[in-house]
């Protein structure tokens, strides 16, 4: 059974879902590749408690590591990704190529940058930490503005391309 709540957050809105009481998706507002919100289950905040407190922790910069029991829906190939995105520590950033070789076939480039962005649990399974080849910033479900948020909250001295405009 889904049920699912939404919090604010300094990003903005964000919908946490549930799937028989195991977080399965954490969604930002206009993400790209995101369901069908009938999907989603009942509204309720029971059971997200843990979620909440932690991602308000994760904002306020007192909490860089998640412990949550979660259960993303997606193939094997994309919960080995997403177990890589884990690992990633705060602060840091990989390189879809880093994470390929990480697979052992520096090769599956695109498929690794595929499932990154298939990503059904944001900012927790931290996605947002793969950057491209030259350092620069590249897509993101949420939106670059998002991504550069969430790094810069995470390294505030983190350096980055200029801004266009």
């Amino acid at each position: 059974m889904k049920t699912h709540t939404t919090i604010d957050s300094p990003i903005g809105m964000l919908t946490l879902v549930n799937t028989d009481g195991v977080l399965s998706a954490a969604y930002m507002g206009e993400q790209a590749r995101m369901p069908n919100r009938d999907s989603f289950g009942s509204s309720t905040s029971a059971g997200f408690e843990a979620a909440t407190e932690q991602l308000n922790e994760y904002f306020a910069g007192d909490r860089q590591e998640f412990s949550l029991p979660m259960a993303p829906e997606g193939s094997p190939f994309q919960q080995r990704v997403w177990q890589l995105l884990t690992e990633i520590p705060y602060g840091q950033t990989r390189t879809y190529g880093q994470l390929a070789d990480e697979l052992g076939n520096r090769h599956i480039v695109r498929a690794v940058g595929s499932a990154n962005g298939r990503n059904p649990i944001s900012i927790i399974v931290p996605c947002h930490r793969v950057i491209g080849a030259d350092g620069s910033l590249t897509g993101y479900g949420g939106g670059l503005e998002r991504k550069r948020f969430l790094l810069d909250l995470e390294n505030p001295a983190r350096t980055h391309e200029p801004a266009l405009f």
